[in-house]
């Protein structure tokens, strides 16, 4: 099924692409691959920057079909969750757990920005250096 308008999620932002669902894995175009998610397609494998991760040259039909990158497959080759809806419009590309491990371990929160009850954005990195105290609440 090819979808005009297919959501991806990755690294907190929303980006929309051309995809093609086919027997529920999602397959881009090698440059999309490369816009959202920073990985390209080069003859060493899969490369973002100097890291380059290979895939089964047995299994190439799997991974790369013409301009086609098969996105399931490469994302579950690097041991990370991939989700998506039961129409296939919106897909979660998801971190390892050895990446959230690693971050968890630091004790550093991630940066993030607020308003305060003026409007005026407050950065957590504003207070580094600072005890901070944050605190969270939800209504569900």
């Amino acid at each position: 099924m090819v979808l005009d308008m297919t959501t991806l999620l990755i690294n907190d932002k929303a980006t929309i692409c051309n995809a093609n669902v086919k027997n529920d894995e999602l397959w881009i175009n090698r440059k999309e691959l490369e816009q959202t998610t920073g990985w390209s397609i080069k003859p060493e494998g899969f490369c973002q920057g100097n890291t380059c991760i290979p895939y089964p040259k047995t299994d190439t039909e799997n991974f790369v079909q013409g301009s086609e990158v098969n996105v399931s497959s490469f994302w579950t080759l690097m041991d990370k969750p991939i989700l998506h809806d039961e129409s296939g419009e919106t897909w979660m590309l998801g971190t390892s757990h050895k990446e959230r491990l690693s971050t968890l371990n630091s004790l550093q929160a991630p940066n993030f920005s607020l308003p305060d009850l003026e409007g005026k954005k407050h950065m957590l990195s504003d207070y580094k250096g600072k005890r901070v105290f944050l605190t969270t609440w939800s209504s569900w």
